[in-house]
């Protein structure tokens, strides 16, 4: 029996999967929770084989909650399931541990064929984004495609993207492992040096201007 922890601030998504596996003899849902805080408390009483983690979540954010996983409950595994599709998110989230990257609107057949792939040792990475990888490789795309940002830092051009992202100061200073402060003067001075009034019109900006991936 493989043990299941399903990990997403979305009630009704982990209502949906934990419906899907309890369709199947060899899964069981043995925990469930809304961050990755609260996994991470749970987990020294609720032993689990998988973990199926949403990428971006408040307050600690998927690649942090799998960094933590594997130092301090590395025979857990872990499976993202996420809606996004970048291959610099799916790379840094491979890079720190976890075995296997599935959208969530992969089908149900394939996340089950996840879960027990990724619980028998395996890599895995669902076939949608296989084949958008696969395809750039024989094209000659570039996995980046971006003008580069007069003015700015590699530190604020990164700060940049990940605005754009939509992630949070908070899910920001965890991702480049600094405080939210340096986060917010970098916002600050990126603001600045483009001239831009609010968010919302700096990363129209950044997208008229190619600066986004």
């Amino acid at each position: 029996m493989i043990r299941l922890f399903l990990v997403d601030d979305h009630t009704i998504l982990r209502d949906g999967l934990r419906t899907l596996f309890q369709q199947q003899t060899d899964l069981h849902v043995v925990g469930e929770a809304e961050t990755g805080e609260l996994l991470l408390a749970q987990l020294p009483t609720t032993p689990c084989d998988v973990v199926l983690l949403d990428l971006h979540m408040p307050g600690l954010d998927g690649l942090a909650t799998t960094q933590r996983l594997r130092a301090e409950f590395p025979t857990v595994r872990v499976l993202i399931l996420s809606m996004a599709d970048h291959e610099r998110a799916i790379g840094q989230v491979l890079a720190a541990g976890a075995q296997g990257y599935v959208l969530k609107n992969a089908g149900h057949d394939e996340i089950v064929v996840a879960v027990r792939a990724v619980a028998a040792g395996k890599r895995f990475l669902c076939s949608e984004l296989g084949l958008s990888m696969l395809e750039k490789v024989l094209t000659g795309v570039p996995e980046v495609i971006t003008q580069p940002v007069s003015g700015l830092t590699t530190r604020e051009q990164e700060i940049l993207q990940l605005v754009a992202d939509g992630l949070t100061t908070a899910q920001i200073a965890d991702r480049l492992f600094t405080s939210p402060r340096t986060v917010e003067t970098h916002r600050q001075n990126i603001m600045e040096k483009t001239g831009a009034k609010n968010t919302a019109a700096l990363i129209k900006t950044a997208l008229v201007k190619g600066w986004l991936r």
